[in-house]
């Protein structure tokens, strides 16, 4: 397949599954509309759906289909080659559901929704290194595509060392960490001075804090006015 010039955007990483990767995700998507006129958004693969609407749907997805303005976004089927049944560690499901998770077709249709699109959101699976397989992992697949990466960071204990653990694996594939987000996913002590810390020691600009967001903001699928609101708290990099 003939590549074209690479289509601009970002890979959205986090510090553990259940940090505000999605959240994030959504945001930037409506942010990079003001940018651009078609943005796409894509998961490599995805673990676990539920009944929304009357069908079986994985609630990530739903989340980036409609804050996507690409039209091949809104097939959950062009956003993520890989749809698992089972919300668990994606290559124990598909392992024992007989699946392979193959990197090379992962690869071919994020660049075959890249040609299509003015710019690219892709959101990471779980933390950045997961395992597709014996050989591979979503590491493998972030360096493979290429894009700049932002780190969602888990406000929580022991998140320092979560975020500077994260960068380093980032940064040994030779990827550039572009900014990263301080997510309020809790209740915790010292926050500010963990943010301070954290701004001190990733290499990297803050793009935003989004705070702590009350119940009915978080349902997931996530609805478009959180994602409005919490696009407000974030810039994009320079």
């Amino acid at each position: 397949m003939n590549i074209k010039k690479a289509t601009p955007g970002f890979f959205v990483t986090g510090t553990d599954t259940e940090v505000g990767k999605t959240l994030v995700s959504g945001a930037l998507l409506l942010k990079l509309q003001k940018t651009y006129s078609q943005v796409a958004a894509f998961k490599p693969v995805v673990a676990g759906v539920s009944l929304i609407d009357g069908k079986d749907q994985n609630e990530d997805l739903v989340t980036l289909s409609q804050a996507a303005n690409h039209p091949a976004s809104k097939d959950a089927k062009n956003i993520c080659p890989y749809i698992l049944s089972t919300a668990a560690a994606p290559h124990l499901v598909a392992k024992n559901q007989h699946i392979e998770l193959d990197d090379q077709l992962m690869i071919y249709s994020y660049h075959a929704l890249a040609e299509q699109a003015d710019a690219m959101v892709v959101e990471g699976v779980g933390g950045f290194i997961v395992p597709f397989n014996k050989k591979k992992n979503s590491a493998d697949f972030a360096k493979d595509i290429g894009l700049p990466v932002i780190l969602v960071v888990g406000m929580r204990l022991g998140c320092i060392n979560h975020a500077l653990l994260t960068v380093e694996a980032i940064q040994a594939r030779g990827l550039k960490v572009v900014g990263w987000v301080a997510n309020t996913v809790s209740s915790m002590q010292l926050l500010e001075d963990n943010i301070e810390s954290l701004k001190d020691l990733i290499p990297a600009p803050l793009l935003g804090v989004i705070p702590k967001l009350n119940t009915e903001e978080i349902t997931t699928p996530y609805p478009l006015k959180t994602l409005e609101k919490v696009a407000n708290y974030l810039q994009l990099p320079k």
